[in-house]
């Protein structure tokens, strides 16, 4: 009986092997984090200045062995100068942490624990711009992401729209969440992967 057990288990852990889903960062941008850019203060310099409006969605997809999980943030702040057609100054975007959502209300309140993001202690993240550099079609962003009480620096690519009424910014890419201290592994046999798909949407209006 525990021959036959120890087998049956192996046949299902060879069948997740098998048709476990499929990474979801596997084809985007991995943002490698590094040491925080140093100097790299909020301001707006002396740009006209927009404000993120409702339009925002900042938006992550995790995954394990068996499957992935869609969530995001509902609460997003952050003011962004512009100066002839161009970003200028360091915008800085704030997230509350507690408005954190996923397609899984259970999950939804994991995310918020000790496991995760770890909210009460950790409320609020930040990103901090500290350069873009301008490129086609794409520009590269860089800045210090603080998440869980960890700051680091990661750049990523970015399509960037300044209009005369609204600034939008687009951009997918992943990080690892373990560069910010979120370790938690998930059971032994499912797996969480370490590459979390961030998708960006920011649409500023004028303030």
């Amino acid at each position: 009986m525990k021959t036959h057990t120890l087998a049956s288990a192996l046949a299902a852990a060879a069948l997740i092997s098998l048709t476990g889903c499929s990474d979801p960062a596997e084809d985007v941008h991995k943002s490698s984090a590094s040491a925080p850019a140093e100097n790299v203060t909020a301001s707006t310099g002396n740009g006209r200045e927009f404000v993120l409006g409702p339009g925002t969605t900042i938006g992550f997809v995790g995954s394990k062995v068996t499957g992935s999980h869609e969530g995001g943030f509902t609460n997003v702040t952050g003011t962004i100068a512009v100066s002839d057609g161009r970003i200028v100054g360091s915008p800085e975007f704030q997230i509350d942490m507690a408005s954190t959502w996923s397609d899984n209300d259970r999950l939804t309140g994991h995310l918020k624990s000790p496991d995760f993001f770890d909210v009460a202690n950790h409320p609020t993240s930040t990103f901090t711009v500290a350069t873009i550099e301008e490129g086609t079609p794409t520009a590269t962003v860089t800045g210090n992401l603080a998440l869980h009480g960890v700051t680091k620096s990661i750049a990523f690519p970015a399509t960037i729209n300044v209009g005369a009424d609204a600034v939008n910014v687009q951009a997918e890419f992943a990080i690892n969440r373990k560069d910010f201290g979120i370790t938690y592994p998930g059971r032994p046999d499912d797996l969480i992967r370490d590459n979390v798909v961030i998708k960006l949407s920011l649409a500023a209006v004028p303030k």
